[in-house]
Order: structure tokens, then sequence, then C-alpha cells
């Protein structure tokens, strides 16, 4: 593996051209360094599922540089990535980050050209090459790129579901999704209700979108070695939920949902709600200022996390764990019931927003509710919490059933691969026994 390196282009003579390879680009701005979101888990799960299918040497790795002081550095992650790709023999090569702001259409754009051009030095080396841009920040690269390169897209969301008052943004990404397609570009739809936003909101052509559903390695399916330790409050019994500190992941409805149920009598485990921002800032957000003032103001038995650690994840395995809790507004797919299913969580209570509603199936897998209506979400945490043993059970074994089933990463993204770029692949023995 090279990192921050890639050599000078072979000779164009027939010995320089006979060693060249295909290649599979894969730019990404998080996963490769930590996770500040449930993106970087998917990120790091697509890398590592291509290293695996992949002959050694086919895949590159191209992301901005972070720095090890920066918050969203975590040193483990990246040594355990860098080892990964070092035996599938990838490289690696990074660049100074935009200067612009990176949530800016300036900053995507500046991420975009540098992006491009450390690909564009990656395919002058290889016979033929895909490249996949990883999420919101990659999907300008059509104009930055070679239009003889092949190109997939794949949002895991879009400022139209997260920040729709955003024109300019919103603006952005529609034409950047428009030169994608019109130069034979794929965009991957993560989800059924991303492929009809795509197509609906956003202009995709339906036969420009293939479907990269979201899901988990096999390795994220097992229990880790351990575990880290609960707050003593929460040793009793608790509620879990996580991700991101912004509005559209509904943490405000949860804490009103629980002041609800305390209306009325009921009484709920402590809650361990982990709201964490994705930025490097110091101070807690706006957003996690107002949940620690609506907890004190409705007395809640809480505990407010607002820095991200990816051992949070461990606590879906503990034995006091008595349910999972996602109240989202909006979701373009939602990672958290695939990985509370596959540590046997639960029950798992979700909203039906966007690809929610495919994963947390009331009755079937957990109990859903109304996305924005704290009373539903109330009336469907009270039915987990008064659920039976062996109904518990039984949510737990459909949602394992369900992962293992449907949500298989690798064999996701082989068959993607293998859709758009088989060239990519080692021959099968089917194909190579036709040729003889």
């Amino acid at each position: 593996m090279r990192i921050d390196h890639v050599p000078p282009p072979p000779p164009t003579t027939a010995v320089g051209q006979s060693v060249r390879q295909p290649r599979v680009i894969v730019a990404l701005h998080e996963g490769l360094y930590g996770a500040m979101s449930g993106s970087g888990f998917s990120n790091r799960a697509f890398i590592t599922a291509l290293a695996r299918l992949l002959p050694a040497g086919r895949l590159s790795v191209i992301a901005a540089r972070l720095p090890e002081t920066a918050r969203g550095h975590d040193r483990r992650w990246t040594s355990e990535v860098h080892q990964m790709l070092r035996q599938a023999e990838a490289d690696v090569t990074t660049f100074p980050g935009p200067r612009a702001p990176a949530g800016s259409v300036h900053g995507s754009v500046q991420l975009c050209d540098l992006a491009g051009e450390a690909a564009q030095r990656v395919a002058d080396r290889a016979s033929r090459c895909l490249l996949v841009g990883l999420d919101i920040p990659f999907l300008g690269l059509a104009p930055s790129v070679s239009p003889t390169m092949d190109l997939l897209l794949v949002p895991r969301s879009t400022t139209a579901l997260t920040q729709p008052k955003d024109v300019s943004r919103v603006r952005w990404e529609r034409d950047a999704l428009r030169a994608a397609t019109l130069r034979g570009g794929w965009i991957g739809a993560i989800s059924s209700h991303m492929r009809g936003h795509l197509t609906a909101d956003y202009g995709v052509p339906r036969a420009s979108i293939v479907s990269v559903p979201n899901g988990l390695l096999r390795e994220e399916m097992t229990k880790p070695e351990s575990l880290p330790p609960l707050p003593f409050r929460a040793r009793a019994g608790f509620l879990l939920a996580m991700g991101r500190s912004v509005p559209t992941k509904g943490f405000d409805d949860l804490l009103d949902a629980l002041r609800a149920l305390k209306e009325r009598g009921v009484r709920t485990p402590h809650l361990l709600l982990a709201a964490v921002t994705s930025a490097d800032h110091r101070h807690s957000s706006s957003y996690q200022e107002d949940l620690a003032a609506r907890i004190r103001a409705y007395d809640l038995d809480a505990t407010l996390i607002t820095r991200f650690s990816p051992a949070i994840r461990g606590w879906l395995y503990s034995p006091a764990l008595r349910a999972v809790v996602v109240p989202s507004r909006e979701e373009p797919f939602g990672r958290i019931p695939l990985e509370a299913f596959a540590a046997g969580a639960g029950p798992v209570v979700a909203t039906s927003a966007g690809g929610l509603a495919q994963t947390v199936i009331e009755g079937e897998t957990g109990f859903a509710c109304a996305p924005g209506d704290p009373r539903s979400l109330a009336s469907a945490l009270q039915r987990a919490l008064t659920a039976l043993p062996h109904e518990r059970e039984r949510l737990r074994n459909s949602g394992k059933a369900l992962v293992r089933s449907h949500h298989d990463y690798e064999a996701t993204i082989g068959a993607v691969i293998n859709r758009i770029a088989p060239w990519a692949l080692p021959p099968s023995p089917v194909a190579e026994g036709r040729v003889r």
C-alpha cells in the first residue's frame, strides 16, 4: 500500500500497456480516519467489501488528509483500515482538504477538483477505471475526471432532505447528478426511499439508478470482545438512542415522548442519548443545549452524550438494554436498526421516516410510529417496554433474519460491481470454462 504518493504513469509502450490493470477508485470524506456518523461506518464497510472482492492491487482509495489532532481522527480506526488496505495491496492517496468550508458549495467544488486530479493520476496507470464517489461532497466529480472513466455516485443523503431551505446547495447537487448521468454515470440508491427521492426531487433518470442497499459486513454482526462501561444509572436497565446532533434525528421528539409517558404515570428505564456533533466543536451545539435544557425541564432520568465514540455501539450488546429508539423525522436509510438486529438488541422502536419503514416493521421486526409525533412515539415505546419475553425474542429473531437475508453488504457490493464494472472482478470459473 502506498500512502500520499502516486507514482508517475508508465511509458506508453507495448510493455507498459501490457502490465496495466483495471482499477476501482473510491473517493470518500469519512471512514478512512474514523467516523462521526453512520456514513463513516458505511463507507468503511464499502471499501472493506471491495478489498475482499477485487483481485489484489486493483483498489485505490482517495481522501482529504485529516490531521491526527482533528476530532474526527481515531488512531485505532485509522490503523485498522490502513492494515486492511495494505493486505489488499491497495493504494491510498490523500490530499490537502479544500480551503473553503467543507459544507459549502465552493468547498465541495474544490474537494471534487482535488479528488478528480488524484483519481486521474491513478487512472493514467490503469487499463480501465471505475471511480466511486461516496456521499454528498463527491456528487460533483463528473466534470473533474476524464469522460472515459466509469462513474458511480452514492449519495447517503441529500440537502433536499436535511436542509431544504439551502436552495443553492440543492441546485448544485441536482446539476451535479445531471452532469453525471449525461456522461453515462450511475447513481446508487441506498434504499427504495432514496430511489424515489432521487427520481422525483432531483430528476435522476430511473435507468441511471442502481440499487446499493446499505448493510453490514460479517464482522459487524458479531459481538465485540469488550463492551464500554455503562454509566451507573443505566446499569439497572436503559434505553439507547444515538446519532448526529441535528433536528432531523428527532431527539427532541423522543424527550417529549418520555415526558408524555411520565405524565401518564408510565415508568421508563434510564435513557442514554448519544446526540453527537459531526464537526470539530469544542462546545455544545445549540441543538445539544436545547436537548440538555429539555432533560432538566422535564426532570427526565437521562444521560446526554455529546462526544462521539465508535465504542458506543457496543452498548447494543448489553443485557441491560431494554429498547433501541430511532426517532428520526427524516432518514434516507437508517443503519442503527440493522446494527441492533445483528446484536440481538431490542426491541427496536423507530419512526416510519424514509428508509426506516423498510426495516422496522410494526409487530414483525419492531415497533413503528409516525415521524415528528411524540405521542405516537410514546405509544410505540410503551408497547415495546410492555412486550412479553417471547414476543421480544420473536422480534429479535425476525430482525436477525432480515439482516442476514437482505443486508449482507459484501454480497450487495459484489452484485453492484458485477453489474456496472464486471471487468474489475476476477474471472468466474463458469466464464473461464466457456472460454476453454
